[in-house]
């Protein structure tokens, strides 16, 4: 199975980077993962919400294949503890799905083109949290899922 991360808008902040690099390192033992970066979209004073969620969704869709699973990270999702999310990928790895797609959506969350496409949605906390640290917190998540399904010593409960 391949995992992708779509993240609208690159991310700045030098901690931020070192933590997502390393595990993204430690992912590439257990799974396919990258982290892809669609550019923010420019003259953004001049659009409304609803017109940069619709630019943003042409853009996410250009990268989404016809047979990827498309989960959405979104506020309203569903919320899973730790061991539930490992459970749900092993789940998804079962059913033999070729590619997932992960999707942090920009500032305004995301058009109804792309609820209409995605399979789901998942919550990483009932918290809001900046779209740059979403992506620390899910490669985080992912690396703790993976370690789990191993049965390594990473994750305690």
């Amino acid at each position: 199975m391949k995992i992708t991360l779509l993240c609208i808008g690159k991310t700045d902040d030098k901690y931020l980077i070192e933590g997502i690099d390393k595990y993204i390192k430690r992912l590439k033992f257990y799974v396919n993962f990258s982290i892809v970066v669609i550019p923010d979209i420019k003259n953004v004073k001049n659009l409304s919400a609803e017109q940069q969620k619709d630019k943003e969704a042409l853009l996410i869709l250009k990268q989404l294949q016809p047979q990827d699973l498309v989960v959405l990270l979104d506020e309203h999702g569903k919320e899973f503890r730790s061991l539930e999310f490992s459970a749900y990928l092993e789940k998804m790895m079962v059913q033999s799905v070729q590619h997932m797609v992960f999707i942090i959506g920009g500032p305004y969350g995301f058009d109804q083109k792309i609820y209409d496409r995605a399979k789901s949605k998942i919550s990483l906390s009932k918290m809001t949290f900046s779209h740059q640290m979403i992506r620390l917190f899910f490669t985080e998540q992912l690396y703790r899922a993976f370690s789990i399904m191993k049965g390594e010593p990473y994750h305690h409960e």
